[in-house]
């Protein structure tokens, strides 16, 4: 994959030309509206022009809110490095851009990790979008996490929901667990169906797919899912991409479906599983909260990298996914070198 030079994407953020529909827009045109839309690299719909996420300069303690360069556009690097220069920044708050003030805070302690989470170092992965506009990833390092369990119309119980995520191929381990998506609302582990969240890693514990990995699986508490056996040869190890995209979905009748591919190739979205939950997982008790490089009870020893995602309260159709893998691929994701 072609690699810009930081000199290069920083010119490159006049390239940007306005993109007609993004993510949230398929899925509200699909009736599977977002409930919550996360991104540190751009805009997920193409009228949004509000906060992406919040620094904290550590220096003094301010905040500073980073906007996308134009609505429906990459986030603005420029701004982010002119208020990091000479200090330190964490990102502070992940916004949510679907009107629902789902935003994502550092995680408070859980069952699993008592102590509070750390926010992540903001500039510590630089990256281009767009063909040319530099931005900024959400680098989790272990002992970093983000939550809210206070959420607006996120699915619970046995409801339907569907989730997306662009990820590191090349950032993971068998840490638990680098997850996005819904969770417990106390941070303690309430058992299994209590979450249902995408999961991107090599952790061999309940379930695996084939090979040796990393997977795109689904937590959905007590257990990582392939699929519902162990191994899940449909279920192939992503090896060797840069960008990956992984989702997950779930309805009542006791049917979910995991998919993933190369977040730049058009066409390279795959379907790893669709039907039946494993056993014991036949009535989802989800109850609402969200997660980000976390498990449900707060255990944060997982690496990963977290560009964008969103989740609806409607099961998605194949086709509206499909549109929205290649928005995914549209946005050109790809290395920076310094």
């Amino acid at each position: 994959m072609p690699m810009r030079s930081v000199a290069e994407a920083s010119l490159g953020i006049n390239e940007f030309t306005a993109v007609p529909k993004l993510p949230c827009d398929i899925y509200a045109a699909a009736k599977t509206p977002c409930v919550a839309a996360h991104a540190i690299t751009r805009a997920l719909y193409a009228n949004y022009g509000g906060p992406l996420y919040v620094l904290k300069r550590t220096s003094d303690g301010a905040l500073h809110a980073i906007t996308p360069v134009a609505p429906g556009g990459p986030a603005n690097a420029k701004d982010h490095d002119d208020f990091c220069a000479g200090s330190f920044c964490k990102i502070h708050r992940i916004v949510d851009q679907s009107g629902r003030g789902n935003h994502l805070d550092t995680a408070p302690g859980g069952g699993s990790v008592p102590t509070a989470d750390r926010a992540v170092d903001a500039s510590r992965e630089p990256l281009v979008v767009y063909g040319g506009s530099k931005v900024y990833a959400a680098y989790f390092e272990g002992g970093m996490g983000y939550r809210n369990d206070n959420t607006s119309g996120v699915a619970v119980g046995d409801e339907p929901e569907s989730m997306y995520m662009v990820t590191s191929g090349d950032h993971f381990n068998g840490g638990c667990c680098f997850d996005y998506g819904n969770a417990e609302t106390d941070n303690l582990d309430h058992g299994a169906g209590t979450m249902e969240a995408i999961y991107w890693g090599n952790l061999n514990w309940t379930g695996r797919g084939d090979g040796q990995g990393p997977w795109v699986m689904g937590d959905l508490e007590n257990g990582l899912f392939a699929g519902n056996n162990t191994p899940q040869v449909s279920n192939k190890p992503l090896a060797g991409l840069r960008f990956v995209a992984a989702m997950v979905k779930g309805r009542s009748g006791n049917h979910w479906a995991i998919k993933g591919g190369d977040a730049t190739k058009a066409g390279a979205l795959h379907k790893m599983f669709d039907g039946p939950r494993p056993r014991g997982y036949e009535v989802m008790k989800k109850q609402g909260a969200i997660i980000l490089g976390i498990g449900g009870d707060n255990s944060n020893w997982s690496v990963g990298t977290f560009y964008e995602g969103a989740m609806t309260n409607e099961y998605a159709s194949d086709d509206a996914e499909q549109t929205v893998f290649q928005s995914i691929v549209d946005a050109k994701y790809q290395n920076v070198i310094s």
